[in-house]
Parts: C-alpha cells; structure tokens; sequence
C-alpha cells in the first residue's frame, strides 16, 4: 500500500453544472397535503410511501428511466439535521440536486457531505458515488473546507498502525504543514531526553522513535491559539498490556492528533487572523526491553516529577510535556485533544465527548457552538476535591490514581498541573470512533467538536 498522502479528497459535490436528478426532501405531511410535484405525489401515493425518517423512494418516468427521488424526513426534521448524510450512500450514482427541503441550504449539504464518506483505501473494488449539486444560497467553500477537516480526521483514524506509525503521522503533518505553507518542527529520538523526557520515555520502546511534531502558521500579534493532540499510533498498554479486546481498535488512539490536525485544516484553509500554533507529541506504547515501568519516577519538561503507577496511563504523559511547551508561550487559547480514558465513555458513551474547562465564558460559549452546529460535547468538572487522588507518596504526582474513580476528571486534573501562564484552556476527551453508522457518518473513525471548535474560534474574532 502506498503511504498516506496529504491531498484534497475529491468533494461529493458536483460542480461541473447540466443536468441533475431532482430529489424531494419530505415530510409525511407533504404527502398527506400534496404539496409536492405531482409526478412524485402520484408514486408516493401508488407505492404507500410514507415519507419516514431517512427512508428513499427512487421515481422512475413514463420511459421508465431514472428521474428522481423521494427522500423522508419524518415528522420532525430538526432532530436529525444532518439525516441528508443517508442521501449520499443509498442514491444511485449520478449528479442530483435538492428540489424541496425544509432545511437551510448549509445543513442539508454539509449533511451529505459527511454522510459522503467512504473508507475504501484498501478495498480492491470502488464502487462510483451519487454527488450533489450544492444550492447557490449555501456557503459551498466552508462546507468543503468542513468536510475537508473531518475527512482528514477520519482518514487518519482508520488507517491501521502498520502505515500509519509515528512516521507516517509526521509525514502527513509534513504534508498539512507544506500545503498552507506553515513552518514545521520536529524533534525525536533521543534529542527528546532533555526537553520532552516524558514523550521519550513512553514512546522509546518501539522501533519508531518517539517524536514531538510542531507548527505554526499565521502572524504574530493576531490571537495566539494553541492545539495540542495526542498522537500514540498503537496503544499495548506497555508492561501493563491490555487484553486482546481492548486493543482491538488501538489504532484510534492517536485521534487527538487526528482531530487537531482537521481542526487546523479548517482554521488555515479559511485564512483566520490568528497565530497559529499546533503540536502532536508522537509515539507508540510498545513492549520492549528498555520499555518504562510501573513504579518508576520519571521528571517531566516542567519539573513536576510523576510516578508510573500504570503504563497503559501514557497518553495523559506525552500531553504533560506538550502542554507544558505550549503553556510557556501563554496562548490566548490552549486546546487539547485525546482520546483519553475509558471513564469518559462510560459518563457520556461514544458520541458525546466531555470537555473540562476552569473558564466559565468559555465553557458557555462552546456550548453555544455544539448547539449551533449540532456537534456535540458536554461539560464535566475540574473538581478540587480529587486533587488528593492525583497525589503520589513518592513523587508530585501519579499517572493513575489508585480506585479507578472518577477517571475522566483526575485525568483532567492532571493534565491542569501542566497549563498555568495560558489564558484559556480547554481539555476534550473524545473517543474518535463511530461505533455504528449514522447518517453523517459510515462508522469507523471520527472528527468529534472540531466543527463546533471552528465556529467558536470564527465567532471569536468577529
């Protein structure tokens, strides 16, 4: 397989113009009215269509060609704003366009433009799609850059570790990094040691060397805006190995970096006035001879020391010494990205991602975001009272407090211990993964709060 390419994915749209399909986006209460063309009302009502939620009815002519489509909505749409993602795989291929929605123009593209998505990288067979004429009062280069974003986050995701290993992970930042002419950094191996002691100590076991990736694109004086995303290509759990079930889908575990990365995209592709500064600590929790040990006590780039108590705790370790560097900037804006502990998933389940934050305005206005374009996350705590679970008896602190309680919040609490000249921080522990298909996604890996991050990075500055 060749390696993974930094390039733009072919948009689901079609631009090229002449002649489309129509598709009818209904309600069942268009049915029951007739307030749709009469062509379609006639099928509709011969074939018993009820105009269900996600449901297709292909129209066919007095020829008996292909001439349109039928596309239900249900009887409220708004539960499901992005239910034309369905549209996208069970449309024939050809070039469509949206006759009747009651949908805004934004929403019902964007829809189809996730629901787009196919992972066929190694499939032997591709199959052609439908695409979609976008309608002339939608902001078309936003939705692209949108579904650029996210399609680099799914794609890096899916990808399985053997072509997507901490070089291939630098290669495609090389590769963001060249295509918006950003400035790069990369520090690995054991250059490591002395600055990023911790993303040495975790990722020095695998036979790729662990690595800190770095870059900045923008002007100085604009808002500093700073993201951070871990990057472990394979997650063993180290000498305290997983069991073969929960290191099925490790893969994923580098979908922090995955989702910046998306999340960058968009903030370059759309020329935002900010400073722009983005790092990925990279490696891999392997098992290895000189892999790090439970019990062991280890100095971190700030001088916090932290004691092992579990080595599968890594991804919370190579985060302390990113943030650490990019807290020393002291960022406007400090956002960190992981997918970082189990706890967060059983709070919360796999689609609705926490973040903690110390700032209230910010906290609101983030909410606000997931709201207006219906991405979701939730607030958790940063609560005090667990600041004595993080504590060690032999060193500043602990990798993995002793009850597994309240994991997703002493995670949290940990990593605050490395963030103290930014202005605004916040922390989001995503699972990166669609267990399932929904109707702007096929399943696999996904880009979660980086749409609702954008909007409020753009809200912002205005």
């Amino acid at each position: 397989m060749a390696p993974y390419q930094f390039i733009e994915r072919p948009t689901p749209f079609n631009t090229k113009g002449g002649s489309t399909l129509p598709i009818f986006a209904v309600t069942p209460a268009h049915i029951e009215t007739g307030t749709i063309d009469p062509i379609a009302l006639d099928w509709a009502k011969k074939a018993g269509y009820k105009a269900e939620s996600g449901s297709l009815l292909l129209i066919p002519t007095a020829e008996g060609h292909l001439g349109g489509a039928l596309f239900g909505l249900g009887t409220n749409p708004s539960e499901q704003p992005y239910i034309t993602g369905k549209l996208a795989r069970a449309l024939p291929a050809g070039d469509w366009h949206i006759e009747t929605a009651p949908l805004t123009a934004n929403r019902l593209s964007l829809g189809f433009g996730l629901g787009s998505y196919r992972f066929d990288r190694y499939k032997s067979e591709k199959s052609p799609a439908a695409t979609l004429m976008i309608p002339r009062d939608a902001d078309g280069a936003d939705i692209k850059r949108q579904l650029a974003g996210v399609f680099l986050a799914r794609d890096l995701i899916n990808i399985p570790t053997n072509d997507m290993g901490p070089n291939e992970l630098e290669a495609a930042f090389r590769g963001l990094a060249a295509h918006y002419k950003a400035e790069i950094n990369v520090v690995s191996g054991d250059d490591l040691r002395q600055n990023f002691p911790l993303v040495h100590t975790v990722g020095r076991a695998s036979a790729d060397a662990p690595r800190l990736l770095e870059l900045r694109w923008g002007k100085k004086g604009h808002r500093k805006i700073t993201l951070v995303g871990k990057g472990v290509c394979f997650d063993t759990g180290g000498l305290d190995i997983k069991p073969a079930a929960s290191m099925a889908l490790m893969k994923k575990d580098m979908g922090g970096a995955a989702n910046v990365m998306g999340l960058a995209l968009m903030i370059m592709d759309a020329k935002l006035k900010v400073d722009l500064r983005v790092i990925v600590p990279v490696v891999e929790n392997s098992i290895s001879s000189n892999a790090f040990r439970p019990g062991d006590i280890y100095r971190s780039r700030k001088g916090l020391t932290v004691q092992i108590d579990n080595t599968d705790a890594e991804g919370r370790l190579i985060l302390a010494d990113a943030l650490s560097y990019a807290d020393e900037e002291a960022p406007d804006l400090l956002i960190d990205m992981a997918t970082l502990t189990g706890a967060a998933r059983v709070a919360l389940g796999p689609d609705l991602p926490p973040f903690f934050t110390d700032d209230a305005d910010l906290a609101q206005d983030l909410m606000e975001a997931s709201f207006e374009t219906d991405d979701p996350l939730w607030r958790l705590p940063l609560y005090a009272g667990y600041e004595k679970d993080i504590r060690s008896k032999f060193a500043d602190i602990t990798n993995a407090p002793a009850g597994g309680m309240a994991g997703a919040i002493t995670a949290a609490l940990f990593l605050k211990r490395f963030v103290s000249n930014t202005k605004s921080w916040a922390h989001f522990d995503i699972y990166g993964w669609a267990p399932s298909e929904r109707p702007h996604s096929p399943g696999g890996g996904e880009a979660q709060a980086i749409r609702a991050l954008y909007h409020h990075i753009r809200q912002s500055l205005r």
